[in-house]
């Protein structure tokens, strides 16, 4: 196993053992912090953060002068490894990383809601890469993490029905963890070794307008065969048992932000541009938008139990959860989701 995955694993067990270990009960809190992963899929988090949503639906609940503070990290193991130091309270991350703590924490860590299914979309601007059959040993691929971000599961579930179900791992050897604004300034440099990427947005959608012979090579709906959730709000199960009107805030929150982003999407990419700093115009991010499959941010989790199940048969996740309703708060239960 790589390196460093398996420090970043050593942290997940450890800290996990402290974040379900028996003891003091957790109290509830008067100010809680939150972490995020740059890019648009993260838009309702930054609606929330703007409007003061939580806040907000936190004080029509019963919890007043709730303060809540953000934080943003580069890639989920950083922000995982936070949450289960205790460093955090609550997580914007990516599935893989939820159902990694899930199974690790034996259901000590859990979804709230979802938030977006928007396509990842591998580019490459070698122009021999074509499919993944194409890939050689020195062609390098940038993941927000190895091994075990969604983007690496989804190369994985790749290599299996390409090349059979023993050479899920095939391309393990290509990752190279780099954030993804890095990403893009590695795929800017002709240089570079970095020579594709597995790309959210809109980092996507900047490669393929600015970087000289990008080319789309593989997307998450063409390995999943539709949407499949990239993020969602996840906590220990202590902090949702001892603050119950903050988990049902951030659902209320988040209903409310996707709701802006459907009604008003030019409103939405504005709060998104000032909040992040984000230099594209807002008229390139309507026009990503548009893009197929960018409009899909709901509350329920899709495409998610696929995951499981390969990460399940390649001995990653210990346990197979028998439904997402497993890996997910009953906040979620009566969401149309799977």
């Amino acid at each position: 196993m790589n390196r460093t995955v398996q420090s970043s694993l050593g942290v997940f067990l450890a800290c996990g053992l402290l974040a379900v270990a028996p003891g003091a009960k957790a109290q509830a809190k008067s100010e809680i912090s939150v972490t995020r992963q740059p890019g648009i899929g993260y838009i309702a988090t930054h609606i929330i953060e703007k409007q003061q949503l939580i806040e907000k639906h936190a004080a029509r609940l019963g919890v007043p002068n709730l303060k809540v503070s953000w934080k943003t990290f580069s890639g989920g193991g950083a922000q995982t490894d936070a949450l289960l130091a205790g460093a955090v309270d609550m997580v914007n991350a990516g599935l893989g990383n939820l159902l990694l703590l899930w199974d690790r924490t034996k259901g000590g860590v859990k979804g709230v809601v979802a938030n977006q299914a928007i396509p990842l979309v591998l580019i490459s601007r070698n122009p021999k890469i074509k499919t993944l059959k194409d890939f050689g040993p020195t062609d390098r691929i940038a993941l927000p993490t190895v091994r075990v971000s969604t983007q690496a599961f989804l190369l994985q579930m790749e290599c299996a029905k390409i090349f059979g179900k023993d050479q899920w791992g095939r391309l393990d050897a290509n990752a190279v963890q780099l954030g993804h604004p890095d990403a893009v300034a590695a795929m800017s440099n002709p240089q570079h070794e970095i020579t594709s990427h597995f790309a959210a947005a809109p980092y996507f959608f900047r490669e393929l307008k600015t970087v000289p012979g990008a080319h789309v090579v593989l997307t998450s709906q063409e390995v999943i065969g539709g949407p499949l959730t990239q993020s969602q709000f996840f906590t220990t199960t202590k902090f949702a048992e001892a603050n119950p009107k903050v988990i049902e805030a951030v659902r209320a929150a988040t209903a409310e932000a996707l709701d802006l982003v459907h009604k008003d999407t030019r409103a939405a990419l504005e709060i998104y541009r000032e909040v992040t700093g984000d230099k594209t115009s807002v008229e390139d991010l309507l026009e990503l938008m548009k893009q197929p499959g960018m409009m899909d941010y709901s509350l329920a989790p899709q495409g998610t139990m696929k995951v499981a199940r390969h990460m399940h048969d390649i001995g990653t996740l210990k346990t197979m959860p028998k439904s997402w309703k497993d890996y997910f708060l009953p906040i979620a239960h009566d969401l149309a989701g799977d």
